[in-house]
């Protein structure tokens, strides 16, 4: 049994649409009295947008309702899915803590409840029959005010038990009247001794290279070998790893054909900077991280010996995998973590 690792998973997006229906029929069904039966919804929820920020507004119909009573009937629901159907050893699940706290709260209030929010989603994701490292990144927001982001940053810091890395979300184009706010930020996190990554350089309106010093790993980053090329051998040089999300790029109309990614590849392979392929929003494509690797072999994008590398560089970049890289006795189906919620390294 192969094992793999996912680096790029956000849990609003990893909801399937069927999980997601069923408890709209049971707990929320004015959220889709507009939908006929259960085939208008999926076809609702899982096909492709024009735009990037388009498609991020799925994420608000899920982050309405994942709440701290709800979050871990979501969660049970996104970890057995992971480790049956994909055989998942590792698992990195990122989410922006605020958005999933009352709305009707002051901001200082809906802070204070950022904390209990990683509380649960740490402890929901402690399946021992279902035995997947797991841990958390906390997203910034480009849509939230710097007090807010600055919490989260704080949050991370003192959750080292769950949360292993801070991300920076909300669509790459909106990152620019916010820079010097944003590289604070970072700058500020690795000061605390937290990793980093961040969604960047995935449209061709969110290619920020004064960014890309603050961070370990880059979201997507596909922009990167297609338009600016030059900036690899940097990459390399720093070490960062691409989260690419194939399947994503064709639901935001960011590619028009997944074949466009092997320029991505063939250049980041011939540069030596190394790609972790991931899934970003499993639920919102209905795609598992399996289909993905198959995809790119189907299309001729990456060949099997490259296939094996980007598993490889995924467990080698996981942030609190415990184990360094991926052993050899993870082939045979071994895997035993005495609990599923690591210290990030």
């Amino acid at each position: 049994m192969a094992l793999y690792a996912e680096l790029h998973r956000h849990l609003g997006g990893s909801v399937v649409p069927r999980v997601l229906w069923r408890y709209f029929e049971r707990h929320s069904s004015e959220l889709i009295s507009r939908f006929s039966n259960y085939p208008d919804f999926e076809d609702f929820y899982t096909r492709p947008r024009n735009t990037l920020d388009e498609y991020l507004e799925l994420h608000t119909l899920v982050e309405s309702v994942q709440t701290v009573e709800t979050l871990p009937y979501f969660i049970y629901r996104l970890v057995r899915g992971a480790y049956i159907f994909e055989n998942l050893a590792y698992l990195e699940l990122r989410y922006t803590p605020y958005l999933r706290t009352p709305e009707h709260l002051s901001q200082s209030q809906r802070i204070d409840k950022m904390r209990e929010i990683v509380e649960v989603v740490g402890k929901a994701s402690h399946l021992p029959e279902y035995p997947i490292v797991t841990s958390q990144i906390l997203c910034m927001h480009s849509r939230l005010p710097y007090e807010v982001n600055k919490a989260i940053v704080d949050l991370a810091a003192q959750n080292r038990q769950y949360v292993c890395a801070v991300d920076v979300a909300g669509g790459d184009s909106h990152y620019g009247d916010r820079l010097r706010e944003l590289i604070s930020l970072y700058d500020y996190a690795r000061s605390l001794g937290i990793k980093t990554t961040g969604h960047l350089y995935e449209t061709i309106d969110g290619c920020y290279p004064e960014l890309l010093p603050y961070l370990m790993r880059i979201g997507h980053g596909i922009q990167i070998p297609l338009l600016y090329p030059g900036l690899l051998p940097e990459v390399a040089r720093l070490g960062q790893c691409l989260e690419v999300c194939p399947t994503t790029y064709l639901k935001t109309g960011t590619l028009q054909d997944i074949r466009q990614l092997k320029l991505v590849f063939d250049r980041c392979f011939e540069a030596g900077v190394d790609i972790a392929i991931c899934t970003d929003n499993a639920g919102l494509h209905n795609v598992r991280l399996p289909f993905e690797y198959e995809n790119l072999l189907t299309y001729d994008i990456i060949n099997f010996e490259q296939l094996q590398a980007c598993q490889d560089a995924a467990f080698r970049h996981a942030f609190a995998w415990p184990y360094g890289q991926r052993p050899a006795y993870l082939l045979n189906g071994l895997l035993q973590p005495e609990r599923t919620t690591v210290l990030a390294m």
